[in-house]
């Protein structure tokens, strides 16, 4: 009993400071722990309740908030690497844990739905140590104990389903080496180490959510320039040293000053919210999209060559076509300027000057097309204002550039 209280304590104590933490940075860390800690809290108290008119309720509430709060300190860990737990593992295996615990109720007490218990908790902690030790964080090491710890509890409550399943509920194995009073002994150097973690774990995932929000750009949600040019220098630099090929293809919308000039600002957003739609539904996820400026835009294709650059670009044309616009808007078209390597020089620059010089020739040729300046040869893929700006044909056409 003295162990329960301490527990509860300490629960109580590092809700109300994650609490604290989350209306500070609005970290998905600590309200995930918030509600995993607020479950325990109250499956903790549902044990209060044995012995009393309510006693049939208080093993499958309490065991069922219990293992809630497991998956709740999972989706916590999930939350550290940018990811969302889904809201199915939090209705499954409380309810399956409620109902083994309601079914197996009994007068003595003795761990009704022990094994669904038991399972679904070593589940819950499991998937915890695993989004713990696929955690990548340079700025601290703080999760470590935690995994340690996460760890222990996967073991303890793995022995605990083992034990139940061989000897039976009334194992004196159970009762000596995995009671309750362990248990809470366990929970509280868990919870000890979080609220060491807690400020560090959650100032990290703001960090990096500042960090993401400041390489973004703000309308679009692609990479802004800045971010761009350092992330795609990387990559060209790591295909150049392994000798793979790489495109740029610079787009820039078509007529785009009279669209703000007839439809308004707003109707010009919609049109560069839209091609970023369509750039995001193309390239692959080793692609890199940015908004370069305005209504330009620039993205890196590595290990592709001319031809798939152009195929993308006719790809984007498409989607972008096929989008829904609002009322009296049709979207503009695009033009395209490609570079690929080796044919530019070896720098980002240079790849990004190359199809600037490509995408000028686009736009003389017509506009609503991708060329590729080569030497001599500028290949162009073709759309069609008839059909609504789709691509209607692929050429390559030839002359001096």
């Amino acid at each position: 009993m003295s162990l329960k209280l301490a527990l509860a304590i300490v629960t109580l104590t590092l809700c109300v400071l994650f609490l604290g933490s989350y209306r500070r940075t609005r970290s998905l860390y600590s309200a995930c722990w918030c509600v995993a800690l607020g479950c325990w809290l109250v499956g903790n108290a549902a044990y209060w309740l044995k012995g009393t008119d309510w006693t049939w309720a208080a093993n499958p509430f309490g065991n069922a908030l219990l293992v809630a709060g497991a998956f709740g300190v999972w989706a916590g860990f999930r939350s550290l690497r940018g990811l969302r737990a889904p809201l199915w593992p939090f209705l499954v295996a409380p309810g399956a844990t409620a109902f083994a615990s309601f079914l197996e109720t009994s007068t003595d007490g003795v761990w009704p739905g022990g094994l669904v218990y038991f399972v679904s908790m070593a589940v819950g902690m499991a998937l915890a140590v695993r989004e713990l030790a696929m955690l990548k964080s340079p700025a601290s090491q703080a999760h470590r104990p935690l995994l340690v710890v996460a760890a222990i509890l996967v073991g303890y409550f793995g022995c605990r389903a083992v034990v139940y399943l061989v000897d039976g509920p009334t194992s004196e194995i159970l009762s000596s080496f995995f009671s309750p009073a362990i248990t809470c002994m366990l929970l509280l150097m868990l919870l000890v180490l979080v609220s060491f973690s807690m400020t560090v774990l959650s100032n990290d995932q703001l960090i990096t959510a500042l960090n993401e929000r400041a390489s973004r750009d703000g309308m679009t949600g692609l990479l802004n320039r800045e971010a761009f040019m350092e992330l795609a220098g990387r990559e060209l630099a790591a295909a150049q040293r392994t000798g793979a090929v790489a495109a740029v293809v610079l787009a820039d919308l078509d007529h785009f000053k009279t669209i703000n000039d007839t439809h308004g600002h707003s109707a010009g957003d919609a049109a560069i919210r839209a091609f970023a739609a369509a750039c995001e539904g193309s390239v692959r996820r080793t692609d890199l999209v940015a908004r370069y400026g305005g209504e330009e835009f620039v993205i890196l294709l590595p290990g592709a060559d001319e031809v798939a650059a152009g195929a993308i670009t006719a790809e984007i044309s498409r989607r972008l076509a096929a989008a829904p616009a609002p009322d009296g808007l049709s979207f503009p078209t695009v033009s395209y300027g490609i570079a690929s390597t080796p044919c530019s020089g070896p720098s980002l620059e240079d790849l990004i000057q190359t199809a600037d010089e490509a995408l000028y020739q686009a736009k003389a040729a017509g506009r609503n097309r991708a060329f590729n300046v080569a030497g001599q040869v500028a290949a162009g893929v073709v759309s069609d204002p008839a059909m609504g700006g789709q691509n209607a044909r692929t050429g390559v056409i030839r002359g001096s550039v």
